[in-house]
């Protein structure tokens, strides 16, 4: 596929579906050669068929982003017979909606790694080849959860996230790396299947994503609209409490 990221190599994690298959059909589509990361096996095979069918170039790694050791590697060997990669989309996510008082342990780290820690590795396996060759996007997909308090575990991972992310853009001035977040609202995904309504569908993040690797910004919230939540939170927390009350009041168990 010819386009403005052609002869790029872009890393996609939880490419499986949602946003993130979303994402790596849009990179391919302007020129990008994708690996897709996810535990999904099946599921990745059937994204990597729709791509190729398309024209487009893509790498298959089955991982369990929740595992240090697959992540160096599975992904630190398909990233040495790839010889470099160009753009990072820290995508993979977990959601979790149990009172914090009745989440086991081992649940509780498991949203940690996947969410936050898989991130934070990744980055720092491709970065130091990125700042070597001065040239590199490190996208990371968060949520309006990490702008606004939601659920304790989900919020602390993704507040996480945005911390990390916006930190790491500071870190990097001045060195031809970029690093960029996006926080989704909510999105037609599997995560959101339970929700009514008409939500936009992934493709909308994916497209801003794409974008991000050839404009970099500091962050997007998708939909737009969503900024004004955002705000909300940090403007008038006590009135955001009450809203939040008012949407999702039950009794803590």
């Amino acid at each position: 596929m010819a386009g403005a990221l052609r002869g790029e190599v872009a890393i996609v994690t939880g490419a499986s579906s949602g946003i993130g298959a979303a994402t790596a059909r849009e990179l391919a589509r302007r020129g990008a050669t994708v690996v897709l990361a996810a535990r999904r096996e099946q599921q990745l095979e059937a994204e990597a068929r729709a791509i190729r069918r398309e024209g487009g170039e893509v790498v298959v790694v089955p991982v369990d982003l929740a595992s240090a050791d697959q992540l160096s590697g599975r992904v630190g060997r398909t990233v040495a017979e790839l010889g470099r990669v160009d753009v990072l989309v820290n995508n993979a996510g977990v959601s979790w909606s149990t009172p914090f008082s009745a989440s086991p342990a081992e649940d509780i780290e498991r949203v940690l790694r996947v969410d936050l820690l898989a991130a934070v590795l990744l980055t720092r396996a491709v970065l130091p080849a990125m700042l070597e060759r001065r040239r590199g996007s490190i996208i990371s997909v968060g949520s309006l959860s990490g702008r606004v308090a939601m659920e304790p575990l989900y919020s602390a991972a993704k507040y996480g996230l945005r911390g990390f992310s916006l930190a790491l853009r500071r870190q990097l001035a001045g060195s031809g790396v970029s690093a960029s977040l996006v926080s989704p609202g909510n999105i037609r995904t599997a995560m959101t299947s339970h929700r009514a309504g008409d939500l936009p569908g992934p493709e909308v993040v994916a497209r801003v994503i794409a974008d991000l690797v050839e404009k970099p910004r500091r962050e997007v919230v998708v939909p737009r609209q969503h900024y004004l939540i955002a705000w909300l939170e940090q403007a008038a927390p006590s009135m955001a409490d009450l809203v939040y009350r008012w949407r999702h009041w039950s009794p803590v168990r």
